[in-house]
């Protein structure tokens, strides 16, 4: 694999864990998808994400927890154990999509790129959930659920399609939520 290859595919793994930020198992069924039609390369250790079992299997997931976002309560528990589950994906969705790199080089790309996007990314969804939580009695969380997916949805087409502007898209995200910190901050030191 040459370095560009090499590059395209951590945009691809670093977009797809971003992805698994907003929707644990909507990116997995994606990287699955595209595996099973042998639209993008997987890992040889990860080949069998691209079984039809794992297509299955994935499908059904990512539709119970689509759906379970839009319950309100059940909203607030999936996101106490989606915020570990999203590191986990994150670090699976950057494994599956890097190969050729030595392991040590791998293993901290999946945990650090892969892993540490999603969680970071999960936990602040899982923030502006709670906020609309508090803030409307859970009426607004269907619509929150609703950019949410749809959101995990572009990123993992995109992703797969168009992988530096997957990852470009990431760093968007990330210079919003440091600019939406700042924001917090500075109006927190204000009003002391």
């Amino acid at each position: 694999m040459d370095s560009i290859e090499i590059l395209f595919s951590v945009f691809l793994g670093v977009g797809l864990a971003a992805a698994a930020g907003f929707r644990v198992f909507l990116p997995l069924l994606v990287l699955s998808l595209a595996g099973f039609y042998d639209v993008i390369p997987l890992n040889e250790s990860w080949e069998w994400a691209g079984s039809l079992t794992a297509v299955i299997t994935l499908g059904v997931a990512t539709l119970v927890e689509i759906f379970g976002y839009f319950i309100p309560w059940f909203d607030n528990a999936l996101d106490t154990i989606a915020v570990p589950l999203a590191a986990v994906a994150g670090t699976a969705v950057m494994m599956a999509t890097v190969s050729d790199l030595s392991p040590l080089v791998t293993w901290a790309l999946a945990i650090i790129a892969g892993g540490g996007t999603a969680a970071a990314i999960k936990g602040n969804v899982s923030a502006v959930r709670l906020t609309s939580s508090a803030t409307t009695g859970g009426l607004a969380n269907p619509v929150v659920s609703t950019v949410e997916t749809g959101t995990s949805t572009v990123m993992s087409l995109l992703s797969v399609f168009i992988a530096p502007l997957a990852f470009v898209l990431v760093l968007v995200i990330f210079f919003g939520i440091y600019k939406f910190y700042k924001k917090l901050q500075k109006k927190g030191s204000s009003s002391t």
